[in-house]
């Protein structure tokens, strides 16, 4: 019989996120502490920016587009937003969708499948996501479960299980 096996990556739909930074955009426009202060949140290229005349204000922005992604199902780890900065008399926060799984944070899981999962399970590194096989579909699911119980600084999804 063939090895079962699955993928483990980090992806964001893109989707998603719009849909979020929309809802929160129409939040600050309609929100009374948001009138009057020069707060918007728009895509700027492939970063978010996040505006307004008080460093609070853009704080406030930035909490709003947080619980949007949560709402819609997104980890707040792909997020990277940055701290407030000053430009004349705006506050700005710029941040951005991190996705794929870094070379250093691949071999990072992998140590940890070979350490702590179970015998026999294999996990080799593929461009930006990481492949996981066995022979027992049963030693694959306790590795998802290790995985799952590990608190890693970025988000994990399991796909393509087979």
């Amino acid at each position: 019989m063939a090895d079962s096996s699955f993928d483990i990556v980090s992806k964001v739909e893109r989707q998603e996120v719009d849909n979020a930074l929309n809802q929160a955009a129409k939040e600050i426009s309609q929100r009374y502490d948001f009138k009057n202060v020069g707060a918007s949140i728009d895509w700027s290229g492939e970063k978010i920016l996040m505006q307004a005349n008080s460093e609070e204000r853009v704080k406030a922005i930035l909490d709003v587009f947080e619980t949007k992604l949560v709402k819609r199902g997104i980890s707040l780890k792909v997020l990277d937003a940055g701290e407030p900065q000053l430009s004349g008399k705006e506050y700005k926060i710029f941040a951005s969708i991190e996705e794929g799984i870094s070379q250093d944070n691949a071999k990072k899981v992998a140590k940890i499948i070979r350490d702590e999962g179970p015998k026999g399970v294999k996990a080799q590194v593929q461009g930006d996501e990481l492949r996981v096989s066995s022979k027992s579909r049963d030693d694959l699911q306790a590795v998802q479960a290790l995985l799952k119980g590990k608190d890693f600084d970025f988000a994990l999804q399991f796909v393509n299980y087979r």
